[in-house]
């Protein structure tokens, strides 16, 4: 049951953060010029982005829910559960971003989970 907890944490808040970062970084653009006054101009605007503090913040929980999950669990099966994420990151990218998801990634998608479903059963 912990593991189903932080499994969901893991992916759940881990994907959120990094929609709301893709989010924050569509506001302040694209980078173009790469001399470090312009990256610090560049940091400072990201910086000030809401979404941006959302995005890190939902990151920095899944981050720990990650290493907890790894102190109670061998690394062959967290790694692979937590590829759920490539799942809810086009869900979310499609309702969230509004972004178009192909055939073909959506297969792809059913693919990782059909490998993440047969991972989780060898466990239980």
């Amino acid at each position: 049951m912990r593991e189903a907890i932080f499994l969901f944490i893991v992916v759940v808040l881990g994907t959120g953060g990094e929609l709301c970062i893709s989010r924050a970084m569509k506001v302040v653009g694209e980078v173009h010029d790469f001399r470090p006054s312009a990256i610090l101009r560049f940091v400072v605007r990201a910086m000030r982005v809401g979404w941006m503090w959302i995005g890190i913040a939902l990151m920095t929980v899944a981050f720990f829910s990650l290493l907890a999950m790894l102190s109670i669990e061998n690394v062959s099966f967290v790694v692979p559960v937590t590829a759920l994420s490539y799942a809810a990151g086009a869900l979310g990218a499609m309702l969230f971003l509004r972004e178009r998801i192909s055939a073909q990634r959506w297969l792809g998608v059913l693919i990782v989970c059909i490998g993440v479903t047969l991972v989780w059963l060898s466990k239980h």
